[in-house]
Formats: C-alpha cells, structure tokens, sequence
C-alpha cells in the first residue's frame, strides 16, 4: 500500500487507536504489540501527523518528513491570539476544590 492509500483509508478513530497503541505497547485488547507492529504502526501514526494533522505541539513532523520545532516565542503568540482574548486556562473558587 502506497502512502497516499494509507491517508486515504486512515480514519482519526483509526489514528488515534494505532497512537495508544504506539504509546502503551499495547492493543486495545491487552495483547501486546510485535517489534514489527509498533515499528509500522510507529511510521503510520507519524505519516498521518505530518500530512493530516496541523499540530500545535512543540516538535512535529513536518509534510516533508522534516522535525518541525516551535520556539517559545511561537508559542506565545499562538496564546496570545486565542479567540476571547484571555489566557485563564481554569478557575477555581476555593469552596471547589
């Protein structure tokens, strides 16, 4: 199968089963993954970050097969733009915790 085949047929649902699998050494079952399984599954999930997925993560692949590196100031732009305008991730009243 072709790389462009493998986009194509590669569901996010899809994506995100080979990830946790990549992650844990694991198949949703329990049942372990071969050397040869978390290799290929490895090389799928990283096609389909860098063709598919626009990452805002620190390192990525890039569409060229490149790592991508963010710089902090990078970073701190993409949270300056944030829709609303304000940077609070969470708030909490002290009663709530």
């Amino acid at each position: 199968m072709n790389i462009n085949m493998l986009l194509q047929s590669m569901s996010q649902d899809v994506y995100e089963k080979l990830l946790q699998a990549v992650e844990t050494g694991k198949w949703l079952d329990g049942s372990p993954l071969t050397d040869e399984q978390r290799e290929t599954s490895l090389q799928a999930v990283m096609i389909y970050q860098a063709r598919v997925l626009q990452s805002d993560q620190h390192m990525t692949v890039g569409a060229d097969g490149k790592i991508v590196h963010k710089s902090r100031e990078s970073f701190k732009q993409e949270f300056k733009q944030s829709p609303d305008n304000t940077q609070t991730i969470a708030r909490f009243k002290q009663d709530d915790i």
